[in-house]
């Protein structure tokens, strides 16, 4: 086969992907050897042994959470992340309840949800949230989030890859695992921009004045931005990042942007009333579905990478069921199907060998496993102090109106 640049093996995977309905891609999901009855074991593995009335208590746990009924558990976490087989799963095997709930729009719009509680020492009514790179460091640094005891997640210390390692916030994962990775690129409407779309200068070409959609959060979109006016957005100053946040109120201002989202992006780009939005790179193929002419690209000057963190909040009313389900969704079968289900970046070693024993192309997808042509153009957020990161927030409410 010749050689296909990343944009091309992309936009030829996605092809292949709208043949495809809704229905048979679950289906081909389950395919991988992953149906109900095939975890049944799992929780075993995990070192879990059935308990009073079903439920699974740790025989090897130590401290508070030892011998403890699952019970319930309360996750917040954001749309189109996870295939809800898995969650039926681990309540049949648990005899727990998992109550999860896509109620994560934006970062800083679920932190003001919960900031109140936060600050006065308070419960927040979820045991277990999914925050980006950013906003999980500042949870961890003002004390937001309880330690996770390891004893009870021996899958996440054996099967975590190594490159999540070492984070700056949390070098050593005492307090966060890792859900998925992805990137923050363009989503697009082939049918409203007439072709394929493959540079992030598209977002401000007047050609399409009104049907473009940002992100409002400033770490993605100025991050974007910056890689229009040529600057690594790794590396950027906090004047780096304010100028491209005035790029995006000069554009604003005359009228590019029909609006600022979170994940809610979705419904404006399925619909037709945009033709692009900066956007998350696995959500296109669930949207597809729904709409077969929408695309992603990791355009030509590069991409945000992001990775979203699971975490246990303070005074979590189950932090031994977060820990528990921690565990589950760490055993590399269970991450394969999570992934194939939602097309992220899975952090879990073994992930890419299971699914390719059934599905040779869904494990060359470049949306799950890019190749290191289009790492070498995913850049991660980068590092600011409190007061920089408020003084950023605050340059880019002005712009959004948040």
């Amino acid at each position: 086969m010749p050689h296909e640049s990343p944009e091309s093996a992309l936009e030829r995977w996605l092809d292949e992907q709208t043949q495809t309905s809704r229905r048979a891609f679950i289906g081909r999901a389950g395919s991988a050897g992953l149906a109900l009855s095939g975890l049944s074991a799992v929780l075993a593995a995990c070192g879990g042994v059935g308990g009073e009335k079903g439920n699974t208590v740790d025989l090897n746990a130590t401290g508070n959470h030892s011998a403890v009924k699952i019970g319930a558990l309360q996750f917040s976490n954001w749309p189109l992340y996870i295939d809800k087989s898995v969650l039926k799963t681990w309540d049949k095997q648990t005899g727990g309840t998992v109550n999860y709930v896509e109620d994560i729009n934006d970062n800083s719009e679920f932190f003001g949800k919960v900031r109140q509680q936060l600050v006065a020492g308070q419960p927040i009514g979820r045991d277990l949230v999914a925050l980006t790179d950013y906003m999980a460091a500042r949870w961890v640094r003002d004390g937001y989030v309880e330690a996770i005891d390891k004893k009870n997640i021996p899958n996440g210390v054996k099967n975590l890859q190594p490159s999540y390692l070492g984070v700056a916030w949390d070098p050593k994962r005492n307090y966060s695992l890792p859900w998925q990775s992805g990137a923050t690129g363009i989503g697009y409407n082939t049918k409203e921009t007439g072709g394929p779309i493959t540079s992030l200068d598209a977002l401000f070409d007047p050609k399409y004045k009104g049907r473009v959609t940002m992100l409002t959060e400033p770490y993605d979109s100025a991050g974007l931005t910056l890689l229009t006016m040529g600057k690594n957005p790794t590396k950027a100053t906090l004047d780096d990042q304010l100028a491209a946040i005035a790029k995006i109120d000069k554009y604003n201002r005359q009228g590019q942007f029909r609006r600022f989202t979170g994940n809610d992006y979705s419904t404006d780009l399925t619909k037709g009333n945009i033709a692009m939005a900066v956007a998350y790179s696995g959500d296109l193929v669930q949207l597809q579905s729904d709409n077969p002419n929408l695309r992603f690209v990791y355009p030509e000057q590069g991409a945000m990478l992001f990775t979203d963190n699971m975490m246990i909040p303070q005074k979590a009313s189950h932090p031994y069921a977060a820990e528990n389900f921690m565990n589950f969704v760490y055993e590399p079968a269970v991450a394969a199907k999570i992934a194939a289900f939602v097309n992220y970046i899975s952090p879990v070693t073994g992930v890419q060998e299971i699914i390719a024993k059934t599905d040779p192309k869904l494990a060359q997808s470049p949306l799950l496993f890019p190749d290191t042509q289009i790492r070498k153009r995913l850049y991660p957020y980068p590092t600011f102090t409190p007061k920089q990161e408020a003084a950023m927030q605050a340059a880019m409410a002005k712009v959004t109106g948040a």
